[in-house]
């Protein structure tokens, strides 16, 4: 027969067995979720008076430097999964500012940029990989002018505070784009490689659940 008298400490046993078991078990479901959800911070937004894209070619061995006024990002870029990331950059090619007005008509103009019937430039993202620390690459299609290659740009990312700040350089060759035409197209006069930089400062989205 079973001693009723230790029924309690029998239970009360068992109780404290169970309890951690739940607890162990509610513990590691926590972890997990922390596990899930950190660095779950996607940058997303484009902070557009903060953010620049700027270029430097060489005219006669002498280095020019200018910009776009107008350029549209989309992008998602989570440092925890760079992989799952998405970029676009679209450019204005009117918006040119080299200093210069009459430069940027010119430029704006048919044996250069073609604005007129190629109003934008765009890079698309195909993929982003990390090369240790603040360091990725990300590889893409770069169109200009009805043309296109294939780019690969390393950049670094860096956190700053609600923010996430991109830092790229990469260059390209003008010609293969049809970039300067007719006399343009020699390279004694205007360098056929042009260095793009980009400056992207982004907000973070809402955090992911």
């Amino acid at each position: 027969m079973t001693n009723t008298a230790d029924l309690p400490n029998r239970m009360t046993s068992s109780n404290k067995a169970g309890l951690r078991v739940a607890g162990i078990t509610l513990v590691a479901i926590a972890l997990a979720a922390a596990g899930g959800s950190a660095g779950a911070t996607e940058f997303s937004q484009m902070l557009r008076d903060k953010s620049t894209v700027s270029f430097v070619s060489k005219q006669m061995g002498v280095p020019v430097e200018g910009g776009f006024r107008s350029f549209s990002t989309r992008i998602g870029f989570d440092p925890a999964r760079p992989g799952a990331a998405n970029v676009r950059i679209d450019i204005d090619l009117a918006s040119i500012d080299t200093g210069s007005a009459p430069a940027d008509e010119e430029v704006a103009g048919r044996q250069w940029f073609n604005a007129k019937d190629f109003p934008q430039a765009s890079f698309a993202a195909t993929g982003v990989k990390p090369l240790g620390g603040d360091r990725y690459e990300v590889a893409g299609k770069l169109s200009i002018k009805g043309r296109s290659r294939d780019v690969v740009a390393p950049f670094t990312f860096r956190q700053d505070g609600a923010t996430g700040v991109f830092d790229g350089v990469f260059s390209l060759m003008r010609l293969d784009y049809a970039i300067g035409e007719g006399p343009w197209a020699d390279t004694g006069t205007v360098a056929n490689e042009v260095k793009i930089r980009f400056h992207v400062v982004a907000a973070a989205a809402a955090t992911r659940k």
